[in-house]
This record gives C-alpha cells, structure tokens and sequence, in this order.
C-alpha cells in the first residue's frame, strides 16, 4: 500500500493546526505521516509538536506559504503528496476516496476535495452549523462513489494530493508568490501543461475555516496581495486565471 505525506504550512495558527492534526489522525486508515512546516511561529507551535511527536521544522522566519510547501515536499518520503491548509478538517474516508480518484487513469496528476469555502467548483452548499453536524455530512457524503469526479481546469490548495512522478515532472511551487495565493493556479497550470488531467473528488468533503490564517495576518493588505499575484500570474502566462475558475 502507498504512503501519503501530508505537508501542513503553518504561522502562529496553533488553534487551528492542533485540530487539524487530531482530525487527520482519528479519521485517516491508510498509510501517511505529517509534516509541519512552521513560518516562526511565536505560539508554541514548536513546542507542541514536539511533545506530540509530530516531525516538523521551524524556518528561523516567515517566508509565506510556498516556500513552506516546498520545503515539505522536499522532506517527504511518500508516493504521494498533499498539502493542506492548517484550517482544515478531515473527516473519515477522506483520503482513501482521494487516492482512489488519483490513480483512477495514469493521466490525473492532482486531486482536491469539496467543501463548505472555496473558490470556484469545489465549494458545495453545505447546511451543518457546528463541527458535529460537519462529521454527520460528512459521513453521508464521503460514500466513495467515482460517478461524483468531475474534471476541473484548476484546483485550490487548501487539500491538494498529488503524485510524486508529478512533483518530478512539474517541479516545486513557484516562490515568486509568496507569500501567497495564485501559487496553485499556477501549478495546476503547469501540470496541466504536461498533460497532466485535475480531478475534484465530490465523494471527499472536507471542512475549511477560510484562508483564516491570511485574514488574521494580511488583513490590511489582502486586496493588494491579490491583485499583485494575480498580475504576476498574468505576466508569467499571459493569460488571466479568472477563466479557470
């Protein structure tokens, strides 16, 4: 059976990571392992991981978002990779319904979930009020079930499973947007590029908080974060990544 390494990018987000890490581990069955990758935090999140056991590393400062995934991805050992945002929450079945979506054809390269916030078709109505009501959808909609796959032209990074030959195909994330937003569109541009298919599991639900971590640290400069990435992305490609969407 393959192994999945689960990168978790991380600063001062202790409140959300911790429960992110309780729910990968009590809902996830197959092989993985966790590695956080922390941005200088100033929380205790060090200390927490260590007294958890938890690998990770600690950058001596914040250098954003992609910068933090690929310095995961280059420390993992499984077959496939995932990044996930410290705001998210699994629930059971969550990554055996993704890998079977990714090694359902040789041509898919990225997976990601549905979910209550996101951009473009990954974002689902949801009607749970509460983490309890999450887990009762979740374990009606996490039935794994290949009929709800659908194909997309770009994926969001907030639960992104993919395969190793693609990470030694397509390369690292793009630092030049760090730190962050747009670094996956961009990946999934360039995946996409090598013939790579972008699938979004309907039979995996996942619950995220949204982009909290950006709102809590870049509140002042969010906008301007994001037009300033996304005339990055334009600039790089020549092409605007709002089509995608």
């Amino acid at each position: 059976m393959t192994m999945t390494s689960i990168v978790i990018p991380t600063y001062n987000g202790l409140g959300l990571l911790r429960p992110c890490i309780e729910a990968i581990r009590a809902h996830t069955a197959v092989p993985y392992e966790i590695i956080v990758v922390d941005n200088a935090s100033e929380d205790g999140t060090d200390l927490y991981c260590r007294s958890d056991n938890i690998t990770f590393v600690s950058l001596p400062e914040n250098r954003g978002f992609p910068a933090a995934c690929n310095l995961g991805l280059q420390l993992a050992s499984g077959d496939e990779l995932l990044l996930l945002n410290n705001d998210v929450i699994v629930a059971p079945g969550w990554l055996d319904n993704l890998k079977a979506a990714l090694y359902s054809a040789p041509e898919v390269g990225i997976v990601g979930p549905v979910t209550n916030y996101a951009s473009g078709l990954q974002r689902v109505k949801t009607h749970y009020t509460d983490l309890a009501g999450f887990y009762e959808e979740a374990r009606r909609a996490n039935v794994q079930d290949p009929r709800k796959w659908r194909q997309a032209r770009r994926l969001v990074g907030l639960c992104f499973l993919f395969k190793r030959e693609l990470l030694e195909t397509v390369g690292l994330l793009d630092e030049r947007f760090s730190p962050g937003h747009f670094e996956d569109d961009d990946y999934c541009y360039r995946a996409r590029l090598r013939g790579y298919q972008l699938l979004i599991a309907g039979d995996c639900l996942v619950h995220h908080e949204g982009s909290a971590s950006f709102k809590e640290h870049y509140a002042e400069v969010l906008s301007e974060l994001l037009e300033r990435n996304r005339r990055l992305y334009i600039e790089k490609w020549q092409i605007d990544p709002a089509q995608f969407i």
